[in-house]
């Protein structure tokens, strides 16, 4: 199988620190991996430098064998690689329907159809309703964001990238700030993602991390320090030093 998503030697610095340092990833369609390090070990650079939004000093990233390398943001959507955000970045006057629709009508090249009547287009209405069903959202399709509880607009989130056709998703902490007694429907939506969506999430909740994903990548200081299976990770002296601490020394896992 080939890969869906390719780092090679990415390197980045600012001011003569190196906050990314030769940081290689290879991701196969289907691949569940977590992205985990202290604050400061370069997660969200790393992010920025692969989504387009920071140009890296050197490197390259692949999407199914292309070199977007030198893409905006906007274009490697296109190619298949989205993300979504750790704080919500949803209009608050607008309904999760019509943040769904937008998407699609953006995806399938009609943008300039944005604000005509997408309920009269059975295409992106069949689609829409789909996607919020399996979120669990059609219930509160047209109520306003503002309306809706946190939880619920992370699931939004979830459905707005799935919405851009993904083939590579990256997740940044998409429980952060959610409520406990919400995490679950988190859970149930990360488990319910298309089988062959390579999916790359940030998180710093170790016992999601240990439920999500089938292979950890551990940063810190800007370079890899692990790769490997969950199953391992609390058990390597670096990571533990580094990171995990009393987690690891906790964790059954260990």
């Amino acid at each position: 199988m080939s890969a869906v998503f390719q780092v090679e030697k990415l390197q980045k610095s600012f001011g003569g620190l190196a906050v990314t340092q030769d940081v290689s990833i290879t991701m196969q369609p289907g691949d569940r991996v977590a992205l985990i390090g202290p604050n400061g070990a370069g997660k969200t650079t790393f992010v920025n430098l692969v989504t387009g939004h920071l140009k890296p000093d050197a490197g390259k990233v692949m999407l199914g064998g292309e070199d977007v390398t030198a893409q905006g943001p906007t274009r490697r959507v296109r190619q298949g690689l989205v993300r979504s955000f750790q704080v919500t970045r949803l209009f608050s006057e607008m309904t999760p329907e019509e943040h769904i629709a937008i998407a699609i009508l953006q995806r399938t090249g009609r943008s300039g159809r944005v604000f005509g009547n997408f309920h009269a287009m059975p295409d992106v209405m069949k689609e829409t309703d789909a996607l919020l069903a399996t979120l669990g959202l059609d219930h509160i399709a047209t109520r306003k964001v503002s309306e809706i509880a946190y939880g619920q607009q992370r699931l939004l989130e979830i459905a707005l990238a799935l919405a851009l056709k993904p083939k590579v998703l990256l997740l940044d902490e998409p429980a952060a700030g959610v409520p406990q007694s919400d995490t679950p429907r988190i859970e149930a939506a990360l488990a319910g993602l298309p089988p062959d969506l390579a999916v790359l999430m940030i998180e710093h909740d170790m016992d999601l991390v240990f439920r999500f994903a089938k292979r950890v990548i551990v940063l810190a200081a800007g370079a890899i320090i692990f790769d490997g299976s969950p199953q391992d990770v609390t058990s390597d002296a670096r990571v533990r030093e580094a990171y995990l601490g009393n987690y690891a020394n906790a964790s059954p896992a260990a």
